[in-house]
């Protein structure tokens, strides 16, 4: 069975209006992670992401670029004790 963790990212730059959030989500989803992604109100992007660490792993690397139209200067992530609390992966506004 895979080691499941949980990651609390926050992604810097200019990673709002250039559709970061809906990004991530496609992503999430397509490898199989749950959580959610949202705006701060400094311009930053937040998500939590659980699941199997490489496909977690994976996901940061793509939050590092981001979507066409992004400039990420740079990823911060917390590693947390996993907790299953999620279904799917989600925007929250």
């Amino acid at each position: 069975m895979p080691e499941m963790v949980r990651a609390h990212i926050f992604v810097r730059g200019f990673v709002q209006g250039v559709g970061f959030r809906w990004s991530m989500q496609r992503v999430a989803r397509e490898l199989g992670v749950t959580g959610w992604v949202r705006n701060l109100s400094d311009g930053r992007v937040e998500a939590v992401v659980e699941g199997p660490r490489d496909r977690v792993e994976r996901l940061i690397a793509w939050a590092r670029r981001g979507p066409r139209g992004a400039w990420v200067e740079g990823v911060d992530v917390q590693w947390e004790e996993y907790r299953g609390e999620f279904s799917d992966f989600t925007i929250r506004y």
